[in-house]
């Protein structure tokens, strides 16, 4: 740093500082930008976590051809249940995940086809891979995943690659003490989707 000037010294024995104010400020304005850009980063974050992972979009139709329900937290299986028992769809289908994680094969239903399968590999690429194969035997069109909230991009992402007919979502919720978790969870599951696991 350059050494003060004579006029400059005399500033400071006149009770002037050094450097000049204009200098000490410009530390307190990036400082400040910083701040601001993180807060802005920050919110953005949070709002992109809401659409996608929180509050994702959802509806089906009056009837579609299935139902799949995926394996994991939440009260999936119940609403899927619901579903058909309503007759939103000819065909029940339940993933029991890795060694009936995703719980019991449901009691039979009047009207329903219920198929439950245990998904390999054991997470939502395995159960789109098994959904995949099931629609195109069937010659299904139309299909819902009930799925909890920060699945249901993920899932719907999936499945739309192993099967080329419409795909809803519906959501079922998990506890409010899950929630973070969850989110952090599919945060990471949905870029894994979007890098690594590219293909059906």
């Amino acid at each position: 740093m350059p050494s003060p000037t004579a006029g400059s010294i005399q500033g400071l024995a006149d009770g002037s500082s050094w450097p000049p104010p204009a200098r000490r400020r410009r530390p307190r304005r990036l400082a400040r930008r910083i701040l601001i850009g993180g807060a802005v980063l920050l919110l953005a974050f949070a709002g992109l976590s809401g659409r996608l992972l929180i509050w994702p979009t959802q509806g089906m139709p009056a009837r579609v051809d299935a139902i799949l329900t995926l394996a994991g937290p939440g009260n999936r299986l119940p609403v899927a249940v619901e579903l058909a028992r309503e007759h939103r769809a000819s065909v029940l289908v339940v993933s029991q995940g890795h060694l009936g994680y995703g719980g019991p094969c449901p009691a039979p239903i009047e009207g329903v086809r219920i198929i439950c399968f245990d998904p390999d590999p054991a997470d939502t690429r395995g159960e789109a891979e098994y959904l995949g194969r099931l629609a195109q035997r069937n010659g299904w069109t139309s299909i819902v995943v009930v799925a909890t909230p920060e699945q249901a991009t993920r899932a719907r992402l999936l499945v739309s690659r192993c099967y080329p007919g419409s795909v809803y979502v519906l959501t079922a919720p998990v506890p409010q003490s899950q929630v973070p978790y969850q989110v952090m969870y599919g945060w990471g599951a949905l870029i894994k989707a979007l890098t690594l696991q590219r293909a059906c």
